[in-house]
């Protein structure tokens, strides 16, 4: 195989790891959003989840992880629209807010081990 060969399936595989890691998150962040409405008693409205926002960043231990910033539509009433959003650090969530409170998600506790 030539190198053009290698560097087009290498692009090819960067492309299809990107598309199944940005589905993951945007489920991750649908999920999020969902339950968020349920616990509020608002009707989430599944079809208006729109990707607003990608950029690098960093997570707590300095691993370099996508921010993506994913918004959508909620109803309190069912004849209205409210929006909110749902930020995600790698596949994590972050932040989500539906509009007048931001819900800050607690990351989960991290496992240490010590040996003695």
């Amino acid at each position: 195989m030539e190198f053009t060969e290698l560097l087009v399936i290498a692009a090819i595989g960067a492309a299809i790891w990107f598309w199944l890691d940005s589905l993951k998150a945007r489920e991750a962040g649908v999920r999020a959003a969902r339950h968020a409405c349920a616990e509020e008693g608002l009707q989430f409205l599944d079809e208006t989840v729109v990707g607003s926002s990608l950029r690098p960043a960093r997570n707590d231990a300095g691993h370099f992880r996508l921010r993506r910033v994913y918004t959508f539509e909620f109803s309190d009433t069912g004849n209205n629209r409210c929006s909110g959003s749902v930020t995600l650090l790698g596949g994590d969530v972050e932040f989500l807010h539906i509009r007048p409170q931001l819900y800050v998600v607690p990351k989960a506790p991290e496992q240490h081990e010590t040996i003695h």
